[in-house]
Formats: structure tokens, sequence, C-alpha cells
């Protein structure tokens, strides 16, 4: 296992891949990437998830410069989101990323069926 001396810039790079690699910014980038601009309950309703955690991914995306929020002093007010540049930049991977896994659903539902049945039968026997 590397030290910080041999990989000085890990910890960055974990930083940045937990970020990138949550399941939720991963599929806010990719509802960005097919809609472009969303409001806040376009997204919620595109990808079901919680109020809290969608306010939660989207502050931490915007911090990380992925997501663009537009703020509209509009009663009742209107805010959108849309990629930045660096969001942008970010699509083709996470395209590649979600194709994988459409790709690959069947292959991993039989995995995941062997490995249970196995771990059924370890119980039992």
């Amino acid at each position: 296992m590397q030290d910080t001396q041999q990989c000085p810039d890990c910890k960055r790079i974990n930083e940045v891949l937990s970020r990138v690699g949550d399941r939720w910014s991963v599929l806010v980038i990719i509802s960005l990437s097919q809609y472009g601009t969303l409001r806040f309950n376009e997204l919620k309703r595109n990808l079901g998830i919680s109020q809290r955690m969608l306010s939660r991914t989207l502050r931490e995306l915007e911090r990380d410069g992925l997501v663009n929020r537009t703020h509209y002093p509009t009663i009742p007010p209107k805010v959108e989101y849309t990629l930045t540049p660096l969001g942008e930049s970010f699509r083709e991977p996470v395209a590649k990323l979600g194709n994988w896994a459409l790709e690959n659903l069947a292959t991993i539902d039989t995995a995941r069926e062997a490995y249970d049945g196995q771990a059924e039968q370890q119980k039992v026997g």
C-alpha cells in the first residue's frame, strides 16, 4: 500500500473521486447532460431523490465547480441548474460509466444471484 510520500496527491484524488463517484452526483450530471438546464423539482422528479439529498448533492457539485446555480428573484423563487464548462468536460466519462452499467445489468444480476445463492447455502450447511 502506498503512503503519502509515494503518492502525495492521493488524498486530493480521493477527495475528487469521492465527489464525482457518488451515485447521486453521477445521476445529476447525467440528467443535466441530457436535458441542459433544469429546475430543482425537475431534477428531484427525474432522479427520485429526497429533497435533502438533492440539496446537498447540488451544493457540493456547485462547490466543486461542476454545476452552476442561477437564482431568479421571482415569486415563487426560481432556481435553475446547469453544467459549468468543467461539468461539461465530465459528461463523456459519466456517459461511459452510465452506458457500462446499462450494458452489464444482466451480468451483474446473474453474478449477484449466484453469490447470494452460495451465501445462503453456506448459512444452511
